[in-house]
């Protein structure tokens, strides 16, 4: 397993970010910006974007696994590689929507609830986000301390 740091063509990579984020206009307003981190085991597996928010504020914007290879810890893998690479004292953050699936397994890695931005994805995007048979509307923020 070996986890590279993306500085150049962080499009390549567009399949698997829609997977997390599915609208690209919202990916093109983080992924300049943001430090890109692919995980391999075999072939690429998973993909993590991280920005700073705030002096001492990291914000994961995209962490997707291609989903025959969910379930086998490369997301984990991620977070903890970025945990390494935040300085300590920092806190992590990650948006996601309110969805039975993302939320829990963002609480197994040590995140908490932080707060909720109500209708955040029926406002900022274009077309209704469904998990399953439920419509995705409120953003949850969920934050670790490093």
């Amino acid at each position: 397993m070996e986890i590279k740091h993306i500085t150049h063509e962080k499009k390549d990579f567009l399949d698997l970010l829609l997977l997390a984020d599915e609208c690209e206009k919202m990916i093109e307003r983080y992924l300049d910006r943001g430090e890109m981190f692919a995980l391999y085991d075999e072939g690429l597996k998973s993909i993590c974007v991280v920005t700073r928010e705030g002096e001492d504020l990291y914000e994961i914007k995209n962490l997707a696994t291609y989903p025959s290879f969910q379930r086998r810890g490369y997301a984990r893998k991620l977070i903890e590689y970025v945990e390494s690479h935040c300085p300590a004292g920092a806190t992590l953050q990650v948006g996601t929507g309110d969805s039975p699936l993302t939320i829990p397994f963002y609480e197994r890695c040590g995140f908490r609830y932080s707060h909720r931005i109500p209708g955040f994805f029926t406002r900022h995007y274009p077309q209704p986000i469904f998990e399953g048979e439920r419509q995705i509307v409120d953003m949850i923020y969920l934050k670790k301390e490093i």
